[in-house]
């Protein structure tokens, strides 16, 4: 048994439809997975190698709530896809990617877009103004025994009842078992682990009392408030 110096902090985790947590290990993020987001964002929109970022684990937050965060003035919404890892390894083939996939949910990506957007100017990380505390708002992981794997799906993010962001995943410019595939050429995935899918276009900013409402067809919706 280790003996720690200090309280060992809480294992992060995301709740699971219809009962049970799934322990969080790490969370990655692909940028730019919308050609028309790229485009939005000043980008090209080919097909280019895909790049990601991280989040913290425990930066998950299936609280309900979104507290507006500190030092920013233009914080913007992104509905993606999440994907939770049962398993994993290195270098894994494509035709085998899906086999690690336990389930997937309903999150936002919140963004402090003018941090990260002087971030970019300098030439810095992103992680000022994505990897901020409760900054991915999360709804329930559905099993792939109940859903299936989601190659295919609306997906859409309402603020006040206004349709800001739609979308649809079969757009992901690189699909689910590509994203898995390419990051197990660079990391040695394991259970546990998160891969945030990116999001379409509209993203844009929120303020305190706002409502969100994101939706993925076949797992539901994801209701969070601005406070």
């Amino acid at each position: 048994m280790i003996d720690f110096v200090i309280p060992a902090p809480p294992t992060p985790w995301i709740p699971v439809s219809g009962g049970g947590a799934f322990p969080v290990r790490r969370v990655y993020c692909i940028g730019r997975n919308y050609a028309a987001h790229a485009i939005e964002m000043g980008y090209n929109p080919d097909r280019e190698p895909p790049f990601f970022f991280q989040k913290n684990p425990d930066n998950l937050d299936p609280s309900g709530e979104f507290p507006y965060p500190p030092r920013s003035g233009d914080v913007h919404h992104e509905v993606e896809l999440v994907i939770a890892l049962k398993s994993g390894g290195a270098n894994i083939p494509l035709n085998r990617a899906l086999d690690h996939v336990w389930g997937y949910a309903v999150s936002l990506d919140m963004t402090r877009r003018d941090l990260q957007g002087e971030a970019k100017k300098l030439g810095r990380p992103w992680e000022i103004g994505k990897a901020f505390e409760r900054s991915a708002p999360v709804g329930p992981l559905v099993p792939v025994a109940k859903s299936g794997h989601l190659s295919a799906g609306r997906i859409e993010l309402k603020v006040n009842g206004e349709l800001r962001q739609e979308g649809d995943l079969n757009q992901m410019i690189w699909k689910v078992p590509e994203m898995i595939s390419h990051l197990s050429d660079y990391f040695e995935l394991q259970p546990g682990d998160i891969i945030m899918s990116g999001t379409p276009s509209g993203v844009g900013a929120v303020k305190r009392g706002d409502r969100m409402e994101a939706m993925i067809e076949g797992l539901g919706s994801l209701m969070v408030t601005v406070v």
